[in-house]
């Protein structure tokens, strides 16, 4: 008798139990039980024709046993045939069996073994090809994007990043869930299926050479320690988590994330925004919404602004990164600026402009 949830927690173990692997994104053309099906059919097919070919003409056959062919000995004879055995119990006698067999039977021996050997074959070369794949794709990859959880957070994060120039080639996603890896493989990125607080798993998903880490997971707890690992793996690269719980966010900067962004309270936010003014609501939605309408980007002051204000800028200038501070674009300390200061603007999305921001760290004290 199953006690209530027991199925569940069931699912869980199996999901823990499965082993991590990576999964480069592929395009597959059909299904590859369909392949095999089709393969098993051609060859049951071949074996069928082969034995009716041989019924057909049955008198011109001897069987050692009894003299005589019924159908039973017609498809004996199409198996020990079509897969070269051979017994020599049952032989053709006359000129048309022995015709038969040399311009019918034995080029469709020659088919059903290509089938046969061909399915081995291309078993073996897709392992072998998938293998050369992995090992390429592990010495080019460099400066990479890794998502730790494609769910909604993670999936909207990388879309909007991907938005801004990232190509999908140059993103890695991590999830336990083997369902979820495989929709990003399917959506054109490279997957790790398995638990993101493992180091091995990390490293199979080069993040010591990444240079952005987005995590993403569904609890807060595992958030912590997917960053505590992160971290210790990578000294150098941008960390930003998502948590639930505002009160968590101390707890992630701690354990090394760079930013944290508390999702329920962002939403709540945007809520009352919204409530307050809709046409407000509608703007800051478009803003952290890559690709169209107004963009919100972080960009390096160029050498012909320097030493102006922010407000004589081309862009809308709304704040200035200089070092580790964000300053208001109206703020005294700003005073003009320098070519080490970055601006965050407010530009027109258009098609063809969209171009990746700078992503060099900012400096540290």
């Amino acid at each position: 008798m199953k006690l209530p949830g027991q199925d569940a927690i069931a699912r869980q173990a199996d999901e823990h139990l499965v082993t991590h692997r990576v999964l480069l994104p592929r395009k597959v053309v059909e299904h590859p039980f369909r392949q095999v099906a089709k393969r098993v059919l051609m060859a049951l097919f071949l074996l069928v024709a082969t034995a009716v070919i041989v019924y057909a003409d049955h008198d011109g056959y001897n069987d050692n046993s009894d003299g005589s062919v019924d159908f039973l000995d017609a498809c004996y004879y199409a198996t020990v045939t079509l897969s070269t055995t051979g017994y020599g119990d049952i032989t053709p006698v006359s000129d048309a069996a022995r015709l038969t067999n040399i311009f019918v039977i034995t080029p469709m021996r020659v088919l059903f073994l290509i089938i046969l050997v061909g399915t081995t074959l291309e078993v073996l070369t897709e392992r072998t090809r998938e293998e050369w794949r992995l090992n390429r794709w592990r010495s080019t990859l460099r400066d990479h994007t890794v998502v730790i959880g494609f769910g909604t957070k993670g999936r909207s994060a990388i879309q909007t990043v991907c938005a801004t120039g990232l190509k999908k080639e140059q993103v890695v996603v991590v999830d336990p869930s083997s369902k979820v890896i495989d929709a990003a493989t399917a959506d054109g990125y490279a997957g790790v299926v398995g638990d993101a607080t493992r180091s091995d798993v990390l490293m199979r998903a080069e993040v010591h050479r990444a240079r952005k880490i987005i995590i993403a997971t569904q609890r807060d707890d595992t958030a912590v320690l997917v960053t505590l690992t992160a971290r210790q793996l990578n000294k150098g690269a941008k960390i930003v988590a998502a948590v639930r719980e505002e009160e968590n966010a101390p707890l992630l900067k701690q354990s090394g994330a760079d930013a944290v962004i508390t999702s329920a309270s962002a939403a709540g936010r945007l809520l009352g925004l919204s409530v307050l003014s809709p046409a407000a609501g509608m703007v800051m939605e478009d803003l952290i919404q890559q690709g169209s309408g107004l963009d919100i980007i972080e960009r390096p002051v160029i050498k012909a602004e320097v030493g102006k204000s922010p407000r004589e800028t081309a862009d809308l200038v709304v704040s200035v990164v200089r070092g580790h501070r964000v300053l208001g674009y109206d703020d005294v300390a700003v005073g003009t600026l320098e070519l080490t200061d970055r601006l965050i603007t407010i530009v027109r999305a258009t098609p063809g402009s969209q171009i990746a921001p700078d992503v060099r760290p900012l400096p540290q004290d």
